[in-house]
């Protein structure tokens, strides 16, 4: 046993040696390989080219689904950012025509001074009764009440149609079913004899006509002299609305169906289709069904300031 056993030692002996000897041998640099070495060499290189191949298309695929999340994460934070541009320009957007409206409520307001304004804004608006009524944010406990007349920094919308505590409902002058007629100046310049001449001609604005999109003024003096582009103010002689409150302006002349006076029809100096902020219009007094004039009772809160910071005296003209 014990030489059998010495035989396989030695046989490993001289194997180690045999081993040792051809790595020490052929890790010396050569010109050319010995037969082994290039069997060896071109088998596993064949082996290794049939594994090479389908795990370098199984990698290459996960790193194309990796890319793609990468570009899917991408771009969804890229459309993330540009909604929220878009919102911040929109949001800007909106401030700037904010802020143009209120600019144009102020001068508004400077142009007004003899009358008492609250600013209100538009609250609802029916798709229904686009036309015909808008309803704002201002009421009874602010002082509104029924007739008071409406206006944007343009020109005059409508007149308070009702009242509640905290809002209102204002009667466009584009309304079909307004009955109430508005007592309205038109703002003359006639040359006679080489002078210019101001005169304002009186008439009465009746009704809209939907398909023209302008006022009606009927009850003009015939023979008077007018022109395009003239500009139609209130006249304050109705009792109800205030003086010099800008309408629309002349677009043409015609004589009515007998002959015997003029109609108007008039472009309204407001923009209807954009009713955002509006300013109810208070006169400071008021006239009765015999035609006495009443002053009205001052409002806490309600005195629109002038220039120098102090209250606005009452008007010492006539209103409507």
């Amino acid at each position: 046993m014990s030489f059998f056993g010495n035989k396989r030692l030695i046989i490993v002996l001289v194997g180690l040696v045999l081993l040792i000897s051809v790595v020490g041998y052929t890790s010396r640099e050569r010109v050319n390989l010995t037969w082994p070495e290039m069997f060896f060499k071109d088998t596993f290189s064949v082996v290794q080219g049939l594994f090479y191949r389908p795990a370098q298309a199984v990698s290459g695929f996960f790193k194309e689904i990796d890319d793609a999340y990468k570009v899917y994460e991408e771009n969804k934070a890229l459309k993330a950012g540009l909604d929220q541009y878009a919102q911040m320009s929109a949001e800007l957007h909106d401030l700037k025509a904010e802020n143009e409206r209120l600019r144009k409520l102020v001068g508004a307001q400077d142009s007004l001074k003899s009358y008492k304004l609250r600013f209100a804004e538009v609250v609802a608006r029916n798709p229904d009764t686009w036309n015909n009524v808008i309803t704002i944010d201002q009421g009874l406990k602010q002082g509104i009440k029924k007739d008071m007349a409406v206006i944007t920094s343009k020109g005059m919308v409508g007149r308070v149609q009702s009242v509640a505590n905290f809002s209102a409902t204002v009667e466009l002058l584009t309304s079909y079913e307004r009955r109430d007629h508005i007592s309205a100046d038109i703002q003359a310049k006639q040359i006679v004899n080489g002078v210019e001449v101001y005169q304002n001609i009186s008439g009465v604005v009746e009704e809209y006509d939907s398909q023209e999109r302008m006022l009606v003024m009927r009850k003009i003096p015939w023979g008077q002299k007018i022109e395009a582009k003239q500009l139609v103010i209130s006249s304050g002689l109705g009792g109800v609305v205030p003086r010099n409150l800008p309408i629309g302006y002349i677009v043409r002349v015609e004589p009515d169906d007998y002959g015997l006076t003029q109609t108007a029809y008039i472009q309204p100096s407001a923009d209807f289709s954009q009713l955002n902020e509006v300013m109810v219009v208070e006169r400071n007094f008021s006239i009765s069904a015999n035609g006495e004039v009443i002053p009205q009772q001052p409002t806490n809160g309600t005195s629109t300031p002038g220039a120098n910071g102090k209250a606005t005296p009452p008007a010492s003209g006539g209103g409507q």
